[in-house]
């Protein structure tokens, strides 16, 4: 376990890995306020999934396991609204949440020890081909995500990101620190070819 710091927190109804991209549309002002702090203080806010409530206002219940996110890139939209590319760096568990006068929310979050970096696994390697292949076809989300396709944790972020299973599901692989052991959940929701 870590240490315990403050951090801006954007609840989402997603699931962010470690090293995974997050694309975002920013409307409300809390969090125009907040990407403003982040880019000026060179500093990530957290990523937690919303279990039950809604993105926008009040949140009701959020997962206690998230990820912090970096900003990478920011530019205009068509509908004129702010976009951002983000990535997801590091875990973090929530000890505490309260919201600021100006509506944003903010936590006290203890930072989980890193993922060990441990080799793909033969009897899964599969997967780490599928992933191969299928990434390029995603178009340019994973376009700078950097790629580690022998190491079990990376190979297994991204599996959990891209499949199609139930946010619960994602969440319960985000909050596994072993990335073998989550490639060997994942493993039997893919069809060998």
């Amino acid at each position: 376990m870590g240490t315990s710091t403050e951090l801006p927190l954007f609840p989402l109804g997603t699931v962010l890995f470690p090293g995974g991209p997050l694309p975002l549309r920013i409307f409300e002002t809390r969090y125009v306020d907040m990407v403003r702090r982040s880019l000026r203080e060179q500093r990530g806010f957290g990523v937690l999934w919303i279990r039950s409530g809604r993105e926008a206002g009040e949140v009701a219940q959020t997962a206690s396991v998230g990820t912090s996110a970096r900003i990478v890139d920011f530019y205009q939209l068509p509908d004129g609204l702010l976009g951002l590319t983000c990535l997801g760096e590091r875990k973090f568990r929530l000890l505490r949440r309260w919201q600021a006068s100006d509506g944003l929310n903010l936590g006290e979050v203890e930072w989980l020890a890193p993922e060990p970096s441990v080799p793909v696994p033969e009897s899964l390697q599969h997967l780490a081909l599928l992933l191969r292949a299928v990434l390029p076809q995603l178009g340019n989300l994973y376009e700078a995500v950097p790629r580690h396709f022998g190491d079990a944790s990376w190979v297994s972020a991204r599996i959990a990101e891209i499949l199609p299973i139930e946010l619960a599901e994602k969440q319960a692989c985000l909050e596994l620190d072993d990335g073998v052991q989550r490639l060997a959940r994942l493993a039997p929701l893919i069809l060998r070819e």
